[in-house]
């Protein structure tokens, strides 16, 4: 009984989270998550409460995958940051996931706020240490470093925003009918999404690189 219960919920999370990823909280239906999952409606109030806990269960599930899969090294920021923009080109839907979070439940939990301080107080240690720069705060640092590795996810053009807006528009951009890599939804050929790649990690390593000159 406890291994079908387990089955049940993982196909729930499942079905839920690619049912908020496309359409949001509000947009969101019970009815067609649990066809989805194949399960009954009434199990979903039963394991998560209401369409809102269980938005909170599937998020939480999302970014404790996310952290397993791409642990946080504050000795390799740049490397961080592609493993990231890797962990989102696999999975386009997440970066959906976490936009229609910040437009509908805005605000942190507290084990996202403990997460967040967790890795300041490592960069601001780096920084004392001589590994990070320290011209800049280490909140600023660290808030960066992830805005910079999600960028192209939410932009015109990215997988997030359903990623053919932007196909061929920019230099070098793939021509229409070009291979695809990455996730559903990724239209990136492979030398742009290594351009953009490579793009992200330098950038962290510009900013978190100690002057040589210690100014």
């Amino acid at each position: 009984m406890a291994r079908d219960s387990s089955a049940t919920k993982a196909r729930l999370l499942d079905a839920a989270f690619s049912e908020f990823a496309t359409h949001g909280i509000a947009g969101a239906r019970i009815d067609r998550i649990a066809e989805s999952a194949q399960a009954n409606k009434r199990l979903i109030y039963v394991y998560y409460g209401n369409k809102e806990q269980l938005f909170d269960a599937v998020l939480q599930r999302a970014l404790e995958t996310g952290s397993e899969s791409v642990p946080f090294d504050v000795d390799d920021l740049p490397g961080y940051a592609g493993a990231v923009f890797d962990h989102l080109v696999e999975r386009p839907s997440l970066m959906r996931l976490v936009l229609w979070k910040q437009l509908e439940r805005p605000g942190s939990t507290d084990t996202e706020a403990a997460s967040y301080q967790g890795k300041i107080a490592a960069v601001r240690q780096a920084q004392e240490a001589g590994r990070i720069d320290a011209g800049m705060d280490a909140a600023d640092v660290l808030t960066l470093v992830v805005a910079l590795s999600q960028a192209w996810f939410g932009a015109m053009g990215g997988p997030a925003a359903g990623g053919t807006a932007a196909v061929g528009t920019a230099p070098g951009s793939p021509a229409p009918g070009n291979t695809a890599v990455g996730g559903a939804g990724s239209d990136w050929a492979p030398a742009q999404l290594a351009r953009h790649r490579a793009a992200v990690v330098e950038t962290v390593r510009r900013i978190t690189a100690p002057r040589r000159d210690g100014s």
